[in-house]
């Protein structure tokens, strides 16, 4: 059993996803909106356009996510996403594209005792990222 990432996002989502996708490399494998709800009662009046399930292959990792009204819509927290970039140069990549117009940096890149570059910052769709390159330090494991 392995666990399955599922974002909510406060009406963004095939936005965000779709930036996910292009800057780790993922495919976006279906989008099923509001308006595609078989039975009308179901649907969330004037929101056609949300995304009620969206899914990406991320390698062996599938990403689900989809959009929440305001009223549901609640920030994450609690977890961060965590990358393990394999090397300096991604590292660097993956920090400039996911943390460009930060909602938050909890952590900027910089060294650490167990990681060559750590960070950790919420990007500008509200998803928590943690990025660590452990570099020469690997050594059996990290705290991400």
């Amino acid at each position: 059993m392995e666990p399955t990432i599922y974002l909510f996002f406060k009406g963004n989502c095939l936005e965000a996803m779709t930036h996910y996708a292009e800057i780790l490399g993922g495919e976006i494998k279906d989008v099923f909106r509001n308006a595609d709800v078989p039975d009308p009662q179901y649907r969330i009046p004037g929101s056609d356009d949300m995304v009620m399930n969206m899914a990406m292959s991320l390698g062996d990792t599938l990403v689900l996510a989809s959009d929440n009204t305001d009223d549901m819509y609640q920030k994450p927290r609690g977890f961060y996403v965590s990358i393990a970039p394999t090397s300096r140069e991604e590292f660097d990549r993956l920090h400039t594209a996911l943390a460009r117009e930060a909602e938050s940096i909890e952590m900027p890149p910089e060294e650490t005792f167990w990681a060559e570059r750590f960070a950790m910052f919420t990007d500008k769709y509200g998803t928590p990222w943690m990025l660590n390159y452990e570099g020469g330090k690997a050594q059996g494991g990290s705290p991400a």
